[in-house]
């Protein structure tokens, strides 16, 4: 059930609605912080950017409208949670979600705990987790509200590849069940192109993806980022390409690159490295630029729409030296500014304040708020 908290209700309320200004406050919108249950930052950031990535939300409103089952999971959680919010009579204030959280901590003993969780794992999971029950409601209607209810799954680790036959042609993969509206909005396609250096034949498998993991130099951008994700391997010496038109062991050139680009893209900065002369993950707090519009140049021949135009929506902020200690916040766009989520506070901030959260530009520096889920979305879904 949710609730509604009355703690700090008159002065950042008051104050939030005074920065916006009346006149420029969006009709039917509501700015509402969610309460922190002891660790659920990580839960409370991500579910804010998700809010604020609309064809994201315009279709969980819309699966609360349509489904009238009585049977609770994850989604209709998420669903009664996005419609309490979107239904409020207040403009801003806080809610706790704690059906949400409840049936979040029955779900994965992962999260079932007070210890200090991972944001991307977080999404990574509900984001699966909601396709996964969409797939599982549609089975059970094409067989009358009988049994094989998530047999079917398709998760963002699930990788549809082509393979090659005897010829070295490659065949299409086997067709995987028609996208729920998780797929339509978050999933693009990985073409891993591998190119024989004897015979020039190149090779490539497809993989589906929900959000991209890119790895950070210090002092750098997303886009370098991303192209660097793309960068041409050279596979030699132990390492050779098994070539099926040479039917032998060749050395290749492999590289990867986006094949389909999906409506809202996220870019998951990996902050938290495994380091073996302390035997435990650190956080990489690297200065990455991430500008407010980007376009991907990494993207394969036959991509549609290559060209396509991203807007920063949403960004999911790490605070703290480590993975293991530390704070999330977010901050999202809306209607023409932008606004900061820390748990149930919410503040209007300056579109400069988000060179903030770049990160650091020296390792000698400590503490430091950075980036790390980035939300961009295509232009023609705004």
């Amino acid at each position: 059930m949710l609730w509604i908290s009355s703690r700090n209700m008159g002065a950042n309320i008051s104050q939030l609605e005074r920065d916006i200004g009346s006149e420029q406050f969006p009709a039917n919108e509501h700015y509402f912080g969610l309460v922190n249950f002891g660790n659920t930052c990580y839960s409370n950031s991500v579910l804010q950017a998700l809010y604020f990535c609309k064809p994201f939300r315009d279709k969980v409103l819309e699966y609360k409208a349509k489904n009238k089952r009585t049977k609770e999971t994850l989604l209709t959680c998420l669903a009664d949670l996005f419609h309490s919010i979107a239904t409020q009579k207040k403009k801003v204030g806080s809610i706790a979600p704690k059906k949400f959280i409840a049936k979040l901590r029955k779900e994965k003993d992962d999260f079932d705990n007070y210890m200090q969780q991972d944001a991307h794992e977080f999404l990574n999971f509900l984001i699966n987790r909601i396709s996964e029950i969409i797939l599982a409601e549609r089975q059970q209607a094409q067989h009358g509200g009988g049994g094989g209810g998530g047999q079917n799954n398709v998760t963002a680790n699930n990788v549809n590849k082509a393979k090659p036959g005897e010829n070295g042609t490659i065949h299409p993969p086997t067709p995987a069940p028609e996208p729920t509206w998780v797929q339509d909005i978050f999933q693009g396609i990985l073409t891993n192109e591998t190119r024989c250096l004897n015979c020039e034949t190149v090779s490539s498998v497809n993989e589906y993806f929900f959000d991209l993991a890119v790895d950070i130099e210090q002092n750098t951008s997303i886009t370098h980022c991303l192209r660097c994700f793309s960068n041409t391997e050279t596979l030699c010496s132990e390492n050779k390409f098994e070539c099926d038109n040479c039917r032998s062991y060749q050395e290749a050139q492999k590289r990867m690159r986006i094949k389909k680009l999906p409506m809202i893209l996220a870019l998951h900065l990996k902050r938290f490295k495994y380091m073996e002369q302390y035997n435990r993950h650190i956080k990489v707090s690297h200065r990455v630029v991430f500008p407010l519009e980007l376009r991907l140049f990494n993207t394969s021949d036959d991509a549609v729409n290559p060209d396509r135009l991203y807007d920063l929506v949403a960004v999911v902020i790490h605070c703290g030296s480590g993975p293991n200690r530390g704070h999330y916040i977010s901050i999202v766009k809306s209607h023409g500014f932008w606004l900061l989520f820390d748990d149930d506070q919410v503040d209007k901030i300056d579109a400069s304040t988000i060179e903030d959260f770049y990160g650091l530009t020296s390792d000698t520096q400590k503490s430091s708020e950075t980036g790390y889920i980035l939300f961009y979305q295509s232009r023609e879904s705004l």
